[in-house]
């Protein structure tokens, strides 16, 4: 017997919170303006504990969460960062794709990320080091990533499943591609991914720094030339606060009044390098890139916009930008996202997602902040300005320590 087409998917509904603004309205807007929020990092816990005299981390912080008053207050007491900023994203989301309308076990949950709690636990460590006895009993169900299910399930009603799935910074776009395939498969009709928040403490900024992929020694007193993905003065990934929420639909079970979908999954797919180190491949990302593309059946010449993982990496934007020449999309406009917003590590593959969502409903593209000298100047590189263009087939591209590289092809609804 012949093979049925699979449904077409869709995404419909996007929720976002970020350092330089929260809601898809605000979030577009800072991001189109190129705003930013990068300075020495200011959260309890963030900084080394001694002054070393080593420099301060720096990075993008959401200045203040302003959660809907529609989540009951009593759930937001013991909710982390992370879990406070799901679900402010998750509700945002919701409520775009008009989520009320469908039976609460066809929809299902992925949330991307893994340890994203870091920062809340070093403080209840310290907190509590001199007393272990007198440790809240809530402890034993908020260190663990699962809570944030427990929490978005509690406030929102999710049937179908919920689950975690690690991938380092690949986590928001790992938990799309999980979402993508548990609505195709038919195992739900509606399924949101979320990239969490990670919460880093200093720990996590030490262990990244000591490893040389978090910067800026360079720029330590220039907190806001610091994050410069694709320029020759990178020196590594520049954290920053954000976690979004996209909706995937089937489309045939996409029939409420009023939704407006974003874009149609065209394709996807997830490369391994076979590789514990942090260290790129460009056999990992050239497959995955190629894997996405044959998905949709799509030719490198049609993608005409390219939203690259873009970190500000030494090694890693030399290696991206091979991968896409070898792949012929060395013609398409590029912009690098997290010039603007930061590294959200586990967010980050679905604050990009969005990005691309909210740049095909405006019409235009982003600037990339800091590309003073790009170390590859013949791409077609959006630079200081916003610049016009209406996106019709993107791709958008995200890799994890681990050896974990993946690719997303959008097309404009």
């Amino acid at each position: 017997m012949p093979r049925s087409e699979p449904p077409a998917v869709l995404a419909t509904g996007v929720g976002v919170v970020s350092a330089i603004g929260q809601g898809r309205t605000a979030f577009a807007e800072a991001l189109l303006e190129g705003r930013h929020r990068f300075d020495a990092m200011r959260r309890p816990g963030r900084q080394r504990p001694q002054d070393d005299g080593a420099p301060a981390f720096l990075g993008a912080e959401i200045e203040q969460l302003s959660v809907p008053e529609a989540i009951a207050r009593a759930l937001l007491r013991t909710a982390s960062l992370s879990g406070q900023a799901a679900l402010t994203a998750l509700h945002e989301a919701w409520h775009d794709a008009r989520l009320d309308e469908v039976a609460p076990e066809r929809i299902g949950l992925v949330i991307g990320g893994s340890n994203v709690q870091q920062r809340e636990l070093t403080q209840v460590h310290d907190a509590y080091r001199e007393r272990v006895a007198f440790l809240r009993p809530t402890y034993a169900m908020s260190f663990m990533d699962s809570d944030l299910c427990g929490l978005c399930t509690e406030a929102f009603p999710i049937r179908g499943f919920a689950q975690t799935l690690g991938g380092a910074s690949a986590s928001g776009q790992a938990a799309t591609i999980q979402a993508i395939e548990s609505v195709v498969s038919g195992r739900v009709d509606v399924c949101i991914a979320i990239g969490a928040l990670m919460d880093l403490s200093y720990w996590e900024c030490q262990g990244f720094r000591s490893l040389g992929a978090m910067g800026s020694d360079r720029y330590a007193d220039e907190p806001a030339r610091a994050c410069r993905p694709f320029d020759r003065d990178r020196d590594g990934f520049i954290f920053g606060e954000s976690c979004a929420a996209i909706v995937i639909e089937r489309a045939d079970a996409c029939d409420r009044a009023g939704v407006a979908p974003y874009a149609r999954i065209a394709g996807w797919a997830m490369a391994m390098d076979g590789n514990r180190n942090p260290n790129p491949s460009l056999q990992g990302e050239t497959a995955a890139i190629r894997g996405a593309l044959d998905r949709a059946g799509w030719s490198a010449r049609e993608i005409d916009y390219v939203n690259p993982h873009g970190t500000g990496s030494a090694i890693g934007d030399v290696t991206e930008l091979q991968a896409l020449r070898d792949c012929g999309l060395d013609h398409a406009w590029i912009n690098a996202t997290k010039s603007v917003v930061g590294h959200g590590l586990s967010a980050a593959g679905a604050t990009e997602l969005a990005a691309i969502l909210l740049q095909m409903r405006a019409g235009r593209l982003h600037p990339t902040r800091n590309l003073e000298d790009p170390i590859e100047p013949g791409f077609n590189w959006v630079r200081e300005r916003a610049v016009p263009h209406a996106i019709a087939n993107a791709i958008n591209l995200s890799m994890g320590f681990g050896g974990i590289n993946t690719a997303i092809c959008l097309q404009k609804c």
